[in-house]
């Protein structure tokens, strides 16, 4: 891999029935990007994508919704051929220039694959992941999330983008672990930090304390625990560490919606039949939103 700072940026930012905030985001990647690609994944098109936006702007509009998996490799099949590296965004993840270019910076280690900022939550004031706090400034990881990810272009070629069949939940994770594989680090910067959301979060008391459940839509629960179910298996001697935190995510993800979630019923019945897919390497249309396409595996 060449160990130069990326000179040309190339941003990817999906976006699903965007609002204002994606105008923010293509105006913030601007400053940093030489082109910016966005990927409406919103069937029929999304209304704040109408008005004219900068020459170096693209807005691609899938016939159905993609799947954030489907958007980004859509994307990057329009990458120019002069694009150093890939900047993943989505519909609100601003990201100023200085920011950028201290992620980009880490590039010049040739060992290094990918870096990421770290996810913020702007109205607790803290990292989303507490664990963040105990990890250095610049932290060697074995995931991070797709929003904010910058990634040599080099390294998404020779993997084949995104793993399709995931739809949308786990896409990253997979990425990241097949990208490992390769003998690149993913470094995560926590002095950069991105501000980001997990869903509806609701915080529920708890004994002496307080939890927050994601209160995701029901078909989102499946595919969180179909694809996450199908990760660690397939990781498992591989990364054994990471898989039995997956594990651990899981469980306590099982045991707040038990707790916290309506209607109950339904919500665990979706996270069962994405445990027994997750086991059988299958998929239940059901759980495909409105509008949805979920295409075959489409990775190396």
């Amino acid at each position: 891999m060449s160990s130069a700072v990326p000179d040309k940026i190339t941003a990817v930012a999906t976006a699903y029935h965007p609002d204002e905030r994606l105008l923010a985001v293509i105006e913030a990647a601007l400053t940093a990007c030489t082109e910016v690609i966005v990927i409406d994944n919103t069937p029929g098109g999304g209304a704040v994508l109408a008005d004219d936006l900068p020459d170096r702007v693209r807005v691609l509009r899938p016939e159905s919704n993609l799947g954030l998996a489907g958007a980004l490799n859509l994307g990057l099949r329009e990458l120019g051929p002069d694009a150093d590296a890939v900047l993943l965004l989505d519909q609100d993840s601003v990201l100023p220039e200085q920011l950028v270019r201290q992620l980009a910076a880490h590039l010049d280690n040739p060992q290094v694959g990918a870096v990421a900022p770290a996810p913020w939550d702007e109205i607790r004031g803290s990292f989303i992941d507490p664990r963040t706090v105990l990890r250095p400034d610049v932290a060697d990881r074995d995931a991070v999330i797709t929003s904010g990810m910058l990634v040599r272009r080099e390294l998404l070629d020779r993997l084949g983008g995104f793993r399709t069949d995931f739809f949308v939940d786990c896409v990253d994770q997979d990425f990241c672990l097949r990208l490992r594989r390769t003998g690149a680090r993913i470094l995560q910067d926590k002095r950069v930090k991105l501000p980001h959301s997990l869903g509806n979060v609701v915080e529920h008391k708890f004994l002496i304390g307080h939890v927050r459940a994601s209160h995701h839509p029901t078909w989102r629960l499946y595919w969180v625990f179909r694809n996450g179910v199908v990760l660690v298996r397939e990781n498992i001697t591989r990364t054994p560490t990471w898989c039995l935190a997956s594990i651990l995510i899981m469980i306590r993800w099982l045991l707040l919606t038990a707790i916290y979630e309506k209607p109950r019923g339904k919500r665990l019945h979706a996270i069962w039949r994405g445990l027994v897919d997750g086991v059988r390497g299958r998929t239940d249309a059901a759980y495909i939103p409105a509008g949805g396409t979920v295409l075959a595996a489409d990775r190396k």
